[in-house]
């Protein structure tokens, strides 16, 4: 607990005063996201100044709650400054046409036979090469519905297929702002987390592919498949790229440097510069326009690539999915993020601070008795905010925050509380019908969460699998001494 002057000593908050801070987020939350449709940034921002409201009740004085708010965005700072360096690179991947490149091949796995399967590899692929779910529900799902009607499927296994794939990629992308923000609220950094992530989400992502190949195998329409949207993207991705497989370049190289345990930043750092030298000689009759959709020239220069990495491609094409798709990146287009992360770490950083946190966890701590039960409870919370505050993010941000102090005491590695935030709080989202990610798929791709939530297979089996496999250990790790040091002076494991 951060103390100040000597003369004023803070009083130790009670489990009420931890609870009314969480409530009235809650209910900011709750109401801003659900009855105003507004953003969670200034509902946030609300909840911050409650717990600073809550911080000056309990006797801290201004200087030290200022101290705790920039204490707690300093733990977040290099997750900050790599989900900056990803906007940067999505920006130039796409300039260079590293994305268009993966998107194109993915297409080409579509088989009307194997339907489901291929949705589900489809949208993996696209989800991530893009690290987002909603641009790959909004257009590659959009294709991959009309294909299923052709094929007479029906529209609840279609939809859980294309769940499937955006999701895994929203998870295992890192790319993905999710898989930025696990590891910045558990204390790790992407690359372990993203590795951490490979057994559990493999299961679960197998187990998947599996019931869709069966069910089917089993329920083969005889329907004659429309792929004319398919082959519609795919001219148009050819039209306007250079696609060729040298361009998977970037992409293996940013893997190269996780199997090589090179540091985030510059594995990062390493796949902007290559796809930056791969843009001009692969791209040099490509259109490039401006922010208005303008023809500036022709040919990619080096000017584009710095344009291109502060606010992100611009892409015009005759096929509005791939305009949507691929109008993206940028420094400035990751703004929000980063934004979103620094404001929930100065609500995390009073609570932690004011000793908040701490009470909770004791509180929590008497009925967690273990390594698993712990993970189970983040996991309840997780599906727990994605109800009661319904936004992705922020089941990610506020249990990170809470739990984190939890696990260092039980000398738990962070990746295992980052591995399981994303297990529950990325993948449950879209199986609540008022949380965003749940209407943002009713209005995209047409279908009701009670339709498509018994399909969604990946989504409800992913938090079960890391819980089991928490049980026998394998979604577990413990520290050293060295990295517990690290982690108890509040660096990155």
């Amino acid at each position: 607990m951060l103390n100040q002057s000597k003369d004023v000593q803070p009083k130790k908050p009670a489990l009420w005063h931890a609870l009314l801070s969480f409530s009235v987020l809650i209910l900011v939350m709750s109401v801003g996201i659900a009855v105003f449709k507004v953003d969670p940034h200034i509902p946030m921002f609300i909840g911050v100044i409650f717990s600073c409201c809550m911080a000056l009740y309990l006797r801290y004085d201004w200087h030290s709650i200022e101290k705790m708010m920039i204490d707690g965005i300093s733990k977040a700072m290099q997750s900050i400054l790599i989900l900056a360096i990803v906007g940067m690179m999505i920006g130039v991947w796409l300039l260079s046409g590293t994305i268009p490149t993966m998107i194109y091949y993915g297409l080409k796995l579509l088989s009307p036979s194997v339907f489901l399967p291929a949705a589900m590899l489809i949208c993996s692929i696209t989800s991530l090469a893009t690290g987002t779910s909603w641009g790959t529900m909004g257009t590659m799902g959009l294709a991959l519905m009309g294909i299923g009607h052709g094929l007479g499927m029906p529209v609840g296994p279609t939809a859980g297929a294309i769940l499937a794939g955006a999701y895994f990629g929203d998870k295992m992308s890192p790319l993905s702002d999710t898989t930025n923000l696990a590891p910045a609220m558990a204390g790790t950094d992407v690359f372990t987390h993203v590795k951490f992530m490979l057994k559990s989400t493999i299961v679960a992502y197998v187990i998947s592919l599996g019931f869709f190949a069966v069910y089917g195998f089993m329920n083969t329409a005889n329907g004659s498949a429309d792929t004319s949207q398919v082959t519609a993207l795919m001219n148009g991705l050819k039209d306007t790229f250079n696609i060729n497989p040298l361009l998977f370049i970037p992409p293996l190289l940013v893997i190269l440097a996780i199997a090589f345990k090179m540091p985030a930043i510059p594995g990062i750092t390493l796949g902007l510069i290559s796809a930056a030298v791969l843009a001009p000689i692969f791209q040099h009759n490509m259109p490039i326009y401006g922010e208005d959709l303008t023809l500036l020239h022709t040919g990619v220069t080096f000017g584009d690539i710095l344009s291109s990495a502060r606010n992100g491609f611009f892409c015009k094409t005759k096929v509005d999915a791939l305009n949507s798709l691929l109008t993206t990146g940028g420094l400035m287009n990751m703004s929000s993020s980063i934004l979103m992360t620094i404001i929930a770490m100065m609500f995390g950083g009073v609570m932690e601070g004011t000793g908040q946190l701490e009470v909770i966890i004791n509180a929590i701590s008497k009925f967690v008795k273990s390594a698993a039960g712990l993970v189970a409870a983040t996991e309840v919370t997780c599906i727990f905010s994605n109800i009661v505050m319904p936004e992705q993010y922020i089941s990610i941000l506020v249990p990170g925050r809470m739990f984190a102090p939890a696990y260092r005491k039980m000398g738990l590695h962070p990746k295992t509380l980052s591995n399981a935030l994303e297990s529950a709080g990325t993948v449950t989202s879209p199986l609540v019908p008022w949380n965003t990610c749940g209407m943002f798929i009713y209005a995209t791709l047409g279908v009701k969460t009670i339709e498509y939530a018994p399909w969604a297979v990946f989504n409800y089996i992913m938090p079960i699998v890391t819980l089991v496999m928490a049980f026998f250990g394998a979604t577990i790790a413990y520290m050293t001494p060295e990295e517990q040091a690290k982690a108890d002076a509040g660096e990155l494991v």
